[in-house]
């Protein structure tokens, strides 16, 4: 097969969650140890660090692999969804996966996919298992792909586990509560090896304590610990952020810029820091200088793409990725603190989403743009527009995407700033994020 005829067999023949819904997901982790049997286990041949939560996991999944890159290590970084292109979700010190690489694997194993029947993800796991054990990977940073507990990535025995967040999202397949969906989480806790939790929230710290105390496994919550915060706004040609960071109530890295600038990043790094003490416990060598660089030049570094993503200034053009309610709100927090004139919004969702509660957090305020990503799972833009409405929300439906943003660029002037959000699904057909990473 070409390339294209194998993403079509990967994307037809196995359902893929982030396209299709509820139908894409098997809970299990029989298939993927059916998988990793036959290709040898090797899952067994790396360390790793498994990284779940609702919020936060990607970006912090990204700053970790970053961080060791600049460490020197060989890293491995598994991450789901893909924004454009398949090849993006599995990366070997920021080089993607090689197509040919993609089509000759499934050519090989397509007769065992035949025989277990694996699920999308499922299969994608495998392959980056796989692929990271041939690579001699120093380390591999695995995000979880849904839950935990039962996720296909759970077949590690990492060094460190990290939870970011717990929010709600996914209640159809995780639970309605958050203890329930907390618990899901805490299903990557292993024996004996340490978990760090990103945030202490009252709600599920001790659905977090339980679960480690049963395992005999050292867990840390490093916000007591760490504490950040950004002391100005992004520099406008690099979008670097200068920030504070303390340790025990004491400065640490002094003079640190992040490179990821939406606000919500202050919540997620905690957990970052606290993860490479637990490495570095573990006979990790990680310098100042590497934590530095690996903050100021994570994008670079990873390819990172979609976490308040600026593309355009004058009107100033902004992209994220926030989806579920929790982090629509901290998304929505930092856009009201810019100055503008007029504030015009593109934004599309998905069908099994509370689109009801993603549209209440949106300013009343704005010019609205609605759309439809080309995915199954999305809600048509005419019934986005239909719901909104009734929400006192405004704007009219487009045909696609692009449309939605062309529409948006030519109604907006100099000071007004131009939105896309909504769904990961808008901001991956956003063509300018795909523009060449600027060095920093």
């Amino acid at each position: 097969m070409t390339y294209s005829e194998t993403l079509a067999y990967l994307y037809e023949q196995l359902p893929m969650f982030q396209r299709v819904g509820a139908a894409g997901f098997k809970k299990g982790l029989g298939n993927t140890l059916a998988l990793a049997e036959a290709l040898g286990n090797p899952e067994r041949e790396f360390r790793s660090v498994h990284v779940a939560g609702t919020n936060g996991k990607g970006s912090s999944s990204h700053l970790l692999a970053a961080v060791l890159q600049a460490a020197g290590y060989k890293v491995g970084l598994y991450t789901s969804p893909h924004l454009r292109e398949f090849t993006e979700r599995i990366r070997v010190n920021g080089q993607e996966l090689a197509p040919d690489y993609l089509v000759a694997w499934v050519a090989r194993w397509r007769p065992l996919f035949e025989q277990v029947q694996p699920s999308f993800f499922e299969m994608c796991v495998a392959l980056a298992y796989n692929y990271f054990a041939e690579q001699r990977v120093d380390i591999a940073i695995v995000e979880v792909g849904l839950g935990g507990r039962l996720d296909s990535t759970n077949i590690i025995t990492p060094l460190v586990s990290l939870i970011t967040n717990i929010s709600l999202d996914h209640q159809a397949l995780l639970g309605n509560t958050l203890p329930e969906i907390a618990g899901e989480k805490a299903g990557i806790i292993k024996a004996g090896v340490p978990v760090v939790v990103s945030q202490t929230q009252p709600e599920v710290a001790e659905v977090f304590k339980r679960e480690a105390a049963g395992k005999l496994a050292h867990l840390v919550f490093a916000d007591q610990i760490y504490e950040t915060k950004f002391t100005a706004e992004p520099e406008p040609e690099t979008g670097l952020r200068p920030l504070v960071v303390t340790q025990h109530g004491r400065p640490y890295l002094p003079n640190a810029e992040l490179g990821l600038p939406g606000d919500y990043q202050q919540f997620n790094l905690p957990g970052v820091l606290a993860t490479l003490d637990e490495l570095r416990a573990q006979g990790f060598h990680i310098t100042d200088a590497a934590v530095r660089t690996g903050l100021r030049q994570v994008s670079q570094l990873t390819g990172l793409r979609g976490r308040w993503s600026i593309i355009g200034r004058q009107p100033l053009v902004v992209c994220d990725t926030g989806h579920n309610t929790a982090g629509l709100r901290l998304v929505m927090a930092q856009l009201q603190r810019l100055e503008y004139k007029r504030l015009h919004m593109v934004v599309g969702a998905v069908q099994d989403k509370d689109v009801a509660a993603m549209l209440e957090l949106l300013p009343a305020a704005a010019t609205y743009y609605f759309c439809a990503a080309n995915i199954p799972r999305a809600l048509p833009a005419q019934d986005l527009a239909q719901q909104a409405l009734a929400l006192g929300l405004s704007g009219m439906a487009y045909g696609s995407v692009a449309a939605a943003v062309a529409a948006a660029r030519a109604a907006a002037e100099p000071r007004d700033v131009v939105f896309i959000g909504g769904s990961t699904f808008v901001v991956a057909e956003v063509e300018e994020l795909f523009a060449p990473a600027r060095p920093a």
